[in-house]
């Protein structure tokens, strides 16, 4: 976990607003986190604490808590977007900051939009990531009768299941990161950051919402971005406000993820420092040609709920130590552990899927079965981190292949021929995400 510096409170009327600032860049920028948060907890998620600290990278960067939720004052009542106005106002007050970027996603875009719109001098420039702004009941605007009946879902789901973490699987639900660890995490996350009954709350005041005449009066530089695939906004309320904010720049991204740290690679990120900055840097980071293997767990959800908490981590951790000398024995490099799964890198296609199939065999003994996808490509190198299309490419091969089965992209089968290694044509397939269509093999 990355550390953060401390939680600090700023006074709006009787209320107390929980925030953090990380970073020291030039410019300021105030991130207005969807319906629920807590600046604390997010810390333990890995995506969102690498995310959020790169992003810091380039500004001075303000995270906050809504009231009612988090570390903010919980006893309010019922807040007006006008009330949480002034929260944001604050904050800003507290900090010193005279003028911002305001970056919002989710249910967050409503109280940005207004804000931008009622103090254009404090707002140099706003960025929307999948909004959420209008859900009336009205026929010609379908996007917004499309999410009010997704919010009639999400409330359910909070009646019976909040604090168990199940939100992961509409927030990402093609993420490889999605695994035991992270269903328990996301879970004491949601049980900290509101009660079942605030979190209803914070939806059910959206059901009324309809910012569409104050998006039409926006006059601050805007940048909006929506993946095609998101389930929780849809991505005909993005479209409509990249035809209706005047001068709006508007970025459509491959993908179903609904919160930006999912993303695979760094194109959010990148398109977000343009923006603020001019400058590109993000894009032009260290590129290196690898070979990606992603591995995981068949059935490891199912397998953690039979075993328990105590068995299961201890087959984990031999899983674990079983994988680690495969790669090890082919000079694989650790890239991310994400509970059952890993992300290892390799210098030669060959060797990387020599390991797949050595790691399939040595964890057969220990009762588990694993899958795995090869693919090789262009891949940033962020840190000690690798990012791009070609990982996120290799993840989608990964979800491809079956119990004990290693897949390769059609690049790898290319790369190894005269290796001795043999391969069963698959066929042609999309993958989910990804531009086009891909030949697939199956390791023989």
């Amino acid at each position: 976990m990355i550390s953060t510096p401390e939680t600090k409170y700023a006074k709006s009327g009787d209320i107390y607003i929980a925030y953090k600032v990380i970073g020291n860049g030039p410019t300021d920028v105030i991130f207005v986190p969807g319906f629920v948060s807590h600046v604390d907890l997010e810390w333990e998620d890995p995506d969102y604490a690498k995310w959020m600290t790169r992003l810091s990278g380039f500004c001075r960067l303000i995270l906050f808590d809504k009231r009612g939720t988090g570390l903010s004052d919980r006893d309010v009542g019922d807040s007006t977007l006008e009330e949480r106005m002034d929260d944001l106002r604050a904050v800003l007050d507290a900090v010193g900051s005279r003028q911002c970027t305001v970056i919002a996603m989710s249910e967050g875009g409503a109280l940005s939009m207004l804000f931008a719109a009622t103090y254009p001098e404090r707002v140099s420039r706003l960025v929307l990531f999948g909004v959420s702004y209008c859900l009336i009941d009205d026929p010609e605007f379908l996007p917004g009768v499309e999410q009010r009946k997704f919010s009639a879902m999400a409330l359910q789901y909070i009646s019976t299941n909040w604090g168990k973490g199940q939100i992961l699987r509409v927030v990402a639900p093609s993420s490889m990161k999605l695994t035991a660890e992270s269903f328990e995490r996301m879970g004491k996350y949601e049980r900290a950051a509101a009660s079942p009954r605030s979190a209803m709350n914070h939806i059910q005041w959206q059901l009324e919402m309809d910012l569409r005449p104050v998006a039409r009066s926006l006059r601050v530089p805007t940048l909006i971005m929506h993946c095609t695939d998101d389930r929780n906004v849809p991505v005909g309320a993005s479209r409509w406000l990249g035809e209706n904010i005047q001068g709006a720049r508007y970025i459509e991204l491959p993908g179903d993820y609904h919160w930006p740290w999912f993303e695979p690679g760094s194109e959010v990120l990148d398109e977000i420092r343009e923006f603020v900055t001019g400058e590109r840097t993000f894009a032009e980071a260290d590129r290196i040609l690898a070979t990606v293997l992603f591995t995981d767990i068949v059935g490891s959800t199912e397998r953690a709920a039979a075993l328990g908490d105590h068995d299961w981590r201890n087959l984990l951790a031999r899983h674990h130590a079983a994988v680690r000398k495969e790669l090890t024995r082919f000079r694989g490099r650790e890239i991310n552990t994400t509970g059952d799964g890993f992300l290892a890198a390799f210098d030669g296609p060959a060797r990387a899927v020599r390991c797949a199939t050595a790691i399939r065999d040595a964890v057969k003994p220990l009762g588990i079965e694993i899958r795995a996808g090869v693919h090789t490509g262009e891949c940033e190198r962020v840190g000690e981190d690798l990012a791009g299309i070609a990982v996120h490419t290799g993840a989608r091969v990964l979800s491809c292949a079956g119990p004990s089965e290693v897949w390769v992209s059609g690049t790898v089968r290319d790369l190894v021929a005269g290796s001795g290694l043999n391969f069963e044509d698959r066929g042609t397939r999309p993958l989910k995400g990804i531009p086009g269509e891909w030949r697939l093999f199956a390791v023989a």
